[in-house]
């Protein structure tokens, strides 16, 4: 193959998360609108450039109330932080589809290096003759390292809401004609 255009298809993708919640349970979550660009060669990503936006809005964690504490200025803050953006800058193979993604990650005004690990699924036709392609990814930030710090000791000892947040997105891309 060569290097194409691929734009995300949300309908067949996912970016969803996980957090630590009162240091015993974890709490799930999902982005439901998000975007992404990627330039590539989906045989070989080490020449791929990556754009993933994520609007922080559509954040559901199946409880409306928390939904609605995670836009507020205790965290997201979302009426002047709307987005994640994540910009690759370099792609290295760890094996046989396998790749670690490093990019900037800007979230809340700040931006930090974060490297994703991320598998090539495959390509194929859809019945109308589309070219798609296929990825999962999984990583990690510190939520503290972007200053999202908003936080309650419990009585027990310990925190209510862990650092690390783990990301799995599971993304199907068409072919840009």
């Amino acid at each position: 193959m060569t290097t194409s255009k691929w734009l995300v298809d949300p309908t067949h993708s996912s970016v969803d998360f996980t957090i630590k919640h009162m240091m015993i349970a974890k709490v799930k979550g999902a982005f439901h609108e998000f975007s992404a660009e990627i330039e590539a060669d989906p045989a070989d990503l080490t020449t791929a450039s990556i754009q993933f936006n994520v609007v922080l809005n559509s954040i559901d964690t199946r409880n409306a109330d928390r939904d609605n504490h995670l836009r507020t200025g205790d965290f997201f803050d979302i009426e002047h932080y709307p987005t994640l953006t994540f910009q690759s800058t370099s792609v290295s193979k760890t094996g046989d589809g396998e790749y670690d993604v490093t990019g900037n990650l800007s979230l809340h005004g700040l931006t930090r290096t974060q490297t994703f690990h991320v598998a090539y699924e495959g390509t194929g036709k859809d019945p109308w003759g589309n070219e798609k392609v296929g990825f999962s990814g999984k990583g990690a930030i510190s939520r503290s390292e972007y200053g999202l710090t908003y936080n309650a000791v419990l009585e027990t000892g310990g925190v209510l809401i862990g650092d690390e947040v783990k990301f799995t997105i599971e993304l199907e891309a068409v072919k840009a004609n």
